[in-house]
Formats: structure tokens, sequence, C-alpha cells
């Protein structure tokens, strides 16, 4: 990567931020939380396809260049998911070309649409749809176009490797198809769609892109990026959250080797340096002159929850049907909780930055770089059309990491060297004890069987701090909240159902004539928390299936049956249940060897999004308080299927990182701050840990909706997680994670 052929200070100025200012202020309050949720623009026409939706002209999807070249935007970012490769079959398939012919841009503010936040498997459904439906009309109007020059009828123009194709065998390129045809013109609602039957990209398991240089070593991300002149940075954050600055020997740090300036702003400290290493080793002497004082005392994780069941919240009944629970029913009742849980992002935040002239430009590993440039901004006092981000990806992404705040710093430190790249990389334990945790989590679960062995009621409440603290304003960027004038965060808000924040896949599929589920938000809490991958799910969807196998134990029923009599009217959920217990050779678990448990788990994302049904064998070693993942058959219907082989990786990633999280993960703090500062104090799955065997089956579904995966494998496997640990050990676990609870 090099700084000349990433800036283009051309087009798609109209995309600005300033319109994002006019739909804060406009929207109703529901619209607003989704507005402040996923940091997208206002819907335009809400006939037309995904994020079409949302930007409407063809031409923010496509562009055709004279000599036919062709580029294809996306404002969602590759997080390491492989989701660029997907995007760019799915265009390729509508428009005929090889994916080598066309040029792939994503995660720009100057060069891509705003579909906000890279989030909540939402790509394929989102992008993947308008570039489906845009690549489509596209299409057509590259027929239409040779058509009108060769004097024939467009359905005898076909489309092949970046040519228009006519009766006789005459082709043109691209370029002299579209001549004189804008695609600076609003989509249609109908598009002219090639049959799924005729697919010859989608559907394929088409190599990665992004692959070969993460193998080889090498400019694969942002923290790989050099610019020339760039100089180094490191920060300095407080022992603990609140703590304030009370002098540090600034004098001394600008006299060591290397040392380019100190930077203080109030509570914000940060050393620039034109070599890493000494920028680190002027970081360390900062550290050690710095004298803190304050700051805010946290619970310990013995007691958080029950803290978070006392504090402040704001209560939503979310599903309210049928009556009360009756008298003399078999009744299951339980607590469960989740602690903090670290992103674990294998390589700490990094972000570059260069002021040229009145121009900030940003490279940054953030998952939503127009809320983020809004956010950096209002912090720099510039208008967000001066402020250029371009995503980059970084090492390790799973939802809110340090991302943003150390793109803040980066831009809070090019500002004071104009004119000089500045490159600032976090160290481990800077990215571990600052990046927004994902929340601690208590839910209860009432349930009662009827007399004829159905669900009769079912009671569910969770408490939750945000698992949404992306930028909204300056003030959700860490080092804006330390300046000298600090910014203030923007209020925490619920996300509305159906996406849901900490009740996220609180409301079971299942069919209950008597619900009730109830949303305790809580705005305040006393650590940081914001967005890692499922957000609630992880636990709700646990709690739902741990409740399903004891209230099937109850009525005596297998409890792979108990689920599929209670999904009678949904079709695909009941075929991929079909399909795990069929893979996995379920037979109950009655035939389990001793120490041996096996678990069923199954879930649809959100409730609207992939179908994931999970079972699992393990070996609890008692003595050893290990457990051992032995065999995981998992069957997944995601829609239309556009690379199998990047599914399965998904849905693989979701059950590795959901066994970690399940098992092992468990921030540790105290009355004096967050302790989990290396590998050492935050341990997370090995190698060895990892399931021993992995086998998927994908439901492809030609034609349907495509529905994303990289989220819809955590709740289904912590589910057989749990439900297999209850059956090896004789005791159901209802503290997570697993081991440090048992």
């Amino acid at each position: 990567m090099s700084i000349d052929n990433q800036v283009n200070t051309g087009r798609r100025a109209f995309l600005g931020g300033g319109a994002l200012v006019v739909a804060f202020s406009l929207l109703p309050s529901l619209a607003r939380a989704e507005f402040n949720g996923m940091g997208v623009p206002p819907v335009a026409n809400p006939k037309l396809a995904g994020s079409l939706q949302r930007t409407p002209m063809l031409d923010a999807w496509i562009r055709i260049a004279p000599d036919g070249r062709v580029t294809v935007c996306s404002g969602k970012v590759e997080l390491g998911t492989g989701v660029r490769t997907a995007l760019m079959q799915v265009a390729c398939e509508q428009l005929a070309l090889p994916l080598q012919e066309i040029q792939f841009i994503a995660g720009d503010t100057d060069l891509t649409p705003n579909e906000g936040f890279t989030a909540g498997s939402h790509t394929m459904a989102d992008s993947g749809t308008a570039l489906l439906h845009a690549s489509a009309q596209v299409a057509t109007l590259l027929r239409e176009g040779a058509a009108r020059r060769w004097g024939v009828a467009p359905r005898q123009v076909r489309l092949r490797e970046g040519r228009a194709v006519g009766p006789g065998g005459r082709s043109m390129h691209f370029g002299e198809a579209i001549a004189g045809i804008t695609l600076r013109r609003a989509a249609s609602e109908v598009s002219e769609l090639k049959p799924p039957v005729t697919y010859s990209v989608i559907g394929k398991a088409v190599p990665r892109v992004d692959i070969p240089a993460k193998v080889t070593g090498g400019q694969a991300y942002v923290q790989d990026l050099r610019l020339p002149g760039m100089l180094h940075a490191r920060v300095v954050r407080p022992p603990r959250p609140g703590a304030k600055l009370a002098g540090v020997d600034v004098d001394a740090v600008r006299k060591m080797k290397g040392a380019h300036s100190v930077v203080r702003n109030g509570d914000y400290l940060a050393v620039i340096a034109a070599e890493e290493w000494h920028a680190i080793q002027a970081m360390y002497a900062l550290t050690a002159t710095a004298k803190w004082e304050g700051g805010a005392t946290l619970p310990g994780p013995g007691t958080i929850h029950d803290y978070l069941q006392r504090v402040p919240s704001q209560d939503e009944a979310i599903l309210q049907r049928g009556g009360a629970l009756r008298p003399g029913l078999r009744t299951v009742r339980n607590r469960y909780t989740r602690q903090y849980v670290l992103h674990g992002s294998i390589g700490p935040s990094c972000a570059v930055a260069h002021l040229d002239v009145a121009r900030m430009t940003v490279w940054t590993h953030s998952q939503g770089v127009f809320p983020l440039r809004q956010a950096l901004a209002e912090m720099l006092a510039m208008k967000p059309d001066a402020v250029h981000c371009i995503h980059a990806e970084g090492s390790g992404c799973y939802g809110q990491n340090g991302a943003d705040d150390v793109a803040a710093d980066a831009a809070l430190l090019a500002r004071e060297v104009p004119g000089r790249p500045i490159r600032v990389q976090l160290m481990r334990e800077q990215e571990n004890l600052w990046e927004p945790f994902a929340p601690a989590m208590v839910s209860t679960v009432v349930a009662a069987l009827g007399p004829d062995n159905r669900i009769d009621y079912w009671q569910y409440e969770v408490w939750s701090g945000s698992h949404n603290e992306r930028p909204g304003n300056a003030g959700k960027l860490l080092p804006a909240q330390m300046l000298a004038r600090p910014f203030v965060p923007s209020p925490s808000l619920p996300m509305p159902q159906p996406e849901g924040g900490g009740d996220r896949n609180a409301l079971p599929l299942y069919e209950v004539p008597n619900i009730r589920v109830v949303n305790h938000f809580l705005p305040v809490t006393p650590l940081r928390t914001s967005a890692m991958r499922s957000l609630g799910a992880h636990l709700n969807i646990l709690a739902i299936e741990s409740t399903m196998d004891q209230l099937a134990a109850l009525a005596r029923v297998d409890t792979v049956q108990f689920r599929l009599a209670h999904l009678a009217a949904q079709p695909r959920a009941q075929a991929v249940i079909r399909s795990a217990a069929h893979r996995f050779g379920w037979s109950g678990q009655q035939s389990a060897r001793p120490g041996h448990g096996i678990g069923f788990g199954f879930g649809q994302y959100k409730n609207t999004m992939a179908y994931v049904a999970i079972a699992i064998e393990i070996f609890f070693d008692e003595d050893k308080h290990e457990v051992h993942v032995l065999k995981v058959s998992a069957a997944a219907d995601c829609g239309q299927v556009v690379n199998p082989d990047g599914a399965r990786n998904q849905l693989e990633g979701g059950i590795i990182q959901s066994t970690s999280w399940t098992l092992l993960e468990a921030l540790r703090y105290g009355e004096d701050g967050v302790k989990s500062f290396d590998w050492a104090t935050y341990p997370i799955l090995r190698f060895s840990g990892v399931p021993r065997r992995i086998d998927i089956a994908l439901l492809d579904q030609p034609g349907q909706p495509f529905l994303g995966v990289a989220e819809a494998a955590q709740g289904p496997m912590a589910a057989a997680l749990a439900n297999a640990f209850a059956h090896a050990a004789g005791k159901r676990a209802l503290h997570f994670p697993l081991l440090a609870a048992s």
C-alpha cells in the first residue's frame, strides 16, 4: 500500500456525513436507535433491494470506465471472514466477469456507499443483495447499449468476460457498450436477475482473494502499512478508568534518543518518534514517570451479576402473549450468568493518519468508516468532508475492539505533525485493558410443560449493558474523553428488535402459547462495553436451548424430537435440525460412554437470518477439569450460498470461538481495575483444545435471500456444549465460562 494509490480526492462527496447529522435530528426514536446501531443513512426507497434502499444510485456500486474496466464498490469491509470474495462473486455473476477483471473497493468514505458498520452478519444480506441487483441492472443497460449500436434486440446480446457479444460473434467491450448511458441513475425496483440454475460463479468455492498476502507475509493488514516519511507513536493510557494525570516528566522523555515530540492534552499522553522502537522506549519512560490519581472502583466478578440486577434499568416487554403460569405444571427455573469477555484480537489495534494541508486521511480497521469519520471530524473540529477514512484490514476483528480508539489516537497525533504520516500501534496490555468488553449478562427463565407434554408457559428476562457503543459522536472515542476539553459520550441506547442487543435471540423460535420476554437494558455499567460477535445471542440461545433440554427430560421425549415438535410451522428450522442429527448419528443421550456427553443446540440468528443446528460429543475429564470436544456435526441454512468454502469457514470459526468463550474466557478484574493484560491472565482456547472433528452441511436455497453466517453458530454451539456437559457431568452448569465456574 502507498499513500498515492489510496488517496482519491474525487467523487462521492455527496455521500458525506452532513446527511447523517440531519438524520439524527429528524428521525423518530425507533429509527434513531437503528441509526445509532448501524450508522446508516435514512431509507430513500424501501422497495429497493438490500442497501440500495439507502444508496439507490447505480454508480455508487458499479462504475465502468471508457476502456471497459469495471469497478465494484461496497460499504461493507473485510474483517477476515472472506466476505470480500463473496461480494465480488455476486457482482461478477451478473456481469459475466472473471473475478480478476474487476477492481473492488470497500469501506472508503470518498469512494464507496455508506453502509454503516460491517456487523451483525449483515454484509451478504445488505451489500450482497444490493450488488446482486445493481450489477444485474447494469448488465441490462450493457445489453441494451450494445443492441442499439448493432440495431438488434437486447435479448440477442449476451455478456461474456467483459464484452457484449451479439449475433454473428461480433463484440465490444463494456466501455463501448455503456457509452452514452449514464449509471448515475436510481436503481429500478425490479431487476432482470439471472436464473439461479444458470449461476456459474455464485455457489462455487472460489479461493479467497485476501488469503495470499496473509500466508506469504505480504501487506495484508493496517499493521503492515508503511508510508514515506512516516513517524511512529505510542500512547500512555491511565491505569484505570477515570484516573487523572497528576504529573509527568515530559522534558526527560523529549531528550531521549529518537524522540520527536511528546503530546499532552489534559489526561491524554503520547510520544512520537522516528523509529518504532524509540517510540516504545519513550512510552515506557513516560509511563514510569506519570502519576495518576483517582479512578472508578469496580465490583468484583463474584458480585457483578447481583450488581447488574440492582442498577437502574430500562425495562421493556419485547414479547407478551397469552396468560400466566398455571399451578400444577411441571416447571423449570434457572438463572444463567456470563462474565465480561475480551475480543482477544490477535494483533493489537493500529491506525495511520496523515494531515496534508487541510485534509486528514486515516487508514483504519474500524468496522464503520463513515460513522468514524463523523466522530473524528467532531473531535478535530473539521468538516466531515475534510476527513477521509479508508478501511484497511486489522488482524483479528470480532466486534468493537480498539480500532476506533486508535484511529482517534492517530488523528490527534497527526494534527500535531502536519505533513507527516503517523502510525500508532497499541501495546498488548493497552488493547486488553482498554477495549470495550463484551458485557457481563444475567438471564432468568421459568418454563412449564402442559399435560400434553407441550410447552405451556415461558417467561424469560435478560439484564445486560450496552452491546453497541460504536462511534456515534466524538465522545464514544476513548482518546476524546481524555482531552483537556473532553467530549462526552452520547447516551447509550438499546437496539430494538429484531436485531436486539442484550436481548438478541431472547425470543424463542418455538411454539409457546403463554409467553413473556423482558429486556432489562442497563445504560450505565461499571465497565465500558460494546459489540462482540453475536451480541446477547450467545447467552440467550444457550439459556433457551438448555431449558429445551430440561423440558424434554421432564416430558421423557428425546431432545431433538422435542424441538421438532415445537417447530411444526417452520420447515427450514426442522430441516437443519434433522440434518445435524442425521450427520451426527443422533440416537438419544442415553447411549453415551462414561465421561462422555452429547448435546444439541439450535437457533436462527436474530430469528430472521441463518438457521444453525449443532450436535456434539465431548469428554469431560473431571480430575483435570478439562472438556475435550470430540465431534461436532452442524447444519446451516443461510439462504442462497455464495461461497460454500467461505460459509463453512465462518461456521467453523464460530464453533471454535464459541467453544473458547463458553469453556474458558472471562475477564479478570477487581476493585482497582482490569487484570487481564496478557494471554496468561486471559486464557483462550489453544490449538490443542480445538474440536477434533467438525462436519458441516450447508442446506443451499437457490434463489432465496442471502443470509450471513459469521455470527450464526456461536449461540447453538454454546448451547450444545452446555447440554453435553450436563449429560457428561450429571449436573447443569449455569454460570459461564463453564470451566471457571465449575
